[in-house]
C-alpha cells in the first residue's frame, strides 16, 4: 500500500491571521497546565480536558474567567466531541509517576491505549496535528547510554513498571500507524525527569520527595547506593521544546530533557545544600526494574528544532523549592 501525503502542517481551515485551537488532555496536570500557559501567552484558543485522577483543580485556577481557556472534565478514553474546530491536539493525559501507575495500572493502560485512540480519532476528524507525550520510560533500564532515539530499549513488560512503560510504547506505535495510514501529522515527545512548581508533595518522584523531605527536616530516602544517575530539566525548558517539536514537520520520535546528568546521591546533597536542611541522607533498597541510567542524548532536538535546555538546575531549584515551602 502506497503511503498517505503527510501534511506539514495543521489542515487548517482558518484564514491567515486567525486564532488556533489547542486541545490538551491532562490539562490539570504538571506538564499539561505549564503547556496550557504557554500555549495561551502564545495566543492559541486552548480547551482543557482532565478527570482529576492525578491532576489538580489548583493548577489550572489562575486561568478563572481567561476567555480563551474553556475546560471539560472528561476521561479521554471516552468519546471526545467538540463542535468547533481544532488545529492542535497536545496528548498529556497519563498517570506519570510511580506511586500513580502502580496503584493505578489499568487507568494507566487504558489512557495509553484508548485514551491515545480517542485523542488521535479528534485529530483525524478535525485534520489537526497531534502530540504525544510519550516518555524516556520507553527506554526501560537502558543498555545505551545515553540514550538516542534510535535505541529500542530495554523493558520488563510484566514488571511493576510494565504497565506505564508498554502503555507509552503501544501509543507511540498508535500514533505512527495513525500517520502512516490516516496522513494525521504527528509528532511524538520523548520526556526526561522534569521538575518545577506544581508537582505534587507525595507523587513518589525524585525531586517532590526529596524537597519535602528536606524541608521538613526528615531523612532524605535514598534507593540503592544512589549511584543510579538522572538528568533534571526545569519544567519551562521542556513546555518550550515541545512547543517547538509540535511546529516541526518531523514524525520521528525527539527526546526532550537536559543531558547534564547526575547520580541521586550527588542530587541529594544538592536538595540539602539549596534547602539549608538538617536533614540526613538514609538508604533503602533499589526498587524492581529502576533504571541505572537515565540521560537524553538531545542531537535531534538540537539540530531539527534548535532546541537545549537553558535554566540551570541552581535557578530551577530555587523556583521549585519556593514553590514547596507555600505547599508545605
Amino acid at each position: 500500500m502506497a503511503r498517505k501525503t503527510v501534511p506539514t502542517r495543521p489542515n487548517k481551515k482558518n484564514k491567515p491571521g486567525s486564532v488556533p485551537t489547542s486541545v490538551v488532555t491532562g490539562a490539570a496536570g504538571f506538564l499539561g497546565s505549564h503547556l496550557v500557559d504557554l500555549l495561551l501567552a502564545r495566543g492559541h484558543r486552548v480547551i482543557g480536558l482532565d478527570n482529576f485522577v492525578t491532576g489538580s483543580v489548583d493548577n489550572i485556577s489562575h486561568l478563572s474567567g481567561d476567555r480563551s481557556f474553556r475546560f471539560i472534565e472528561q476521561d479521554v478514553t471516552e468519546f471526545i466531541f467538540l463542535d468547533s474546530p481544532v488545529d492542535y491536539v497536545w496528548h498529556f493525559a497519563s498517570p506519570a509517576s510511580p506511586i500513580d501507575y502502580l496503584e493505578l495500572p489499568i487507568q494507566t493502560l487504558k489512557v495509553g491505549s484508548l485514551g491515545t485512540h480517542k485523542a488521535l480519532g479528534l485529530a483525524k476528524n478535525k485534520g489537526a496535528r497531534f502530540l504525544l507525550a510519550s516518555t524516556s520510560e520507553i527506554y526501560g533500564d537502558p543498555l545505551v547510554h545515553p540514550q538516542t532515539e534510535d535505541y529500542w530499549g530495554n523493558v520488563n513488560p510484566i514488571g511493576p513498571r510494565g504497565c506505564y512503560d508498554e502503555a507509552k510504547r503501544f501509543a507511540e506505535a498508535l500514533a505512527m500507524a495513525y500517520h502512516q495510514e490516516h496522513g494525521v501529522a504527528t509528532r511524538i515527545v520523548r520526556i526526561f525527569n522534569t521538575y518545577g512548581p506544581r508537582m505534587r508533595l507525595h507523587d513518589g518522584r525524585v525531586v517532590p520527595a526529596f524537597i519535602s523531605q528536606a524541608l521538613k527536616h526528615r531523612p532524605i530516602t535514598v534507593f540503592g547506593r544512589g549511584d543510579q544517575t538522572r538528568s533534571f530539566c526545569y519544567v519551562s525548558d521542556l513546555v518550550e521544546g515541545i512547543y517547538r517539536l509540535m511546529l516541526s514537520s518531523t514524525a520521528q520520535p525527539v527526546n526532550i530533557g537536559n543531558p547534564t546528568e547526575m547520580t541521586v546521591l550527588e542530587f541529594a546533597r544538592e536538595i540539602i545544600r539549596a534547602t539549608g536542611s538538617r536533614s540526613r541522607i538514609t538508604f533503602q533498597p533499589l526498587p524492581q526494574d529502576d533504571p541505572r541510567q537515565r540521560r537524553p542524548d538531545i542531537t535531534r532536538a538540537r539540530t531539527i528544532l534548535g532546541w537545549e535546555p537553558a535554566v540551570d538546575l541552581e535557578q530551577g531549584l530555587v523556583k521549585t523549592i519556593d514553590y514547596f515551602r507555600r505547599k508545605l
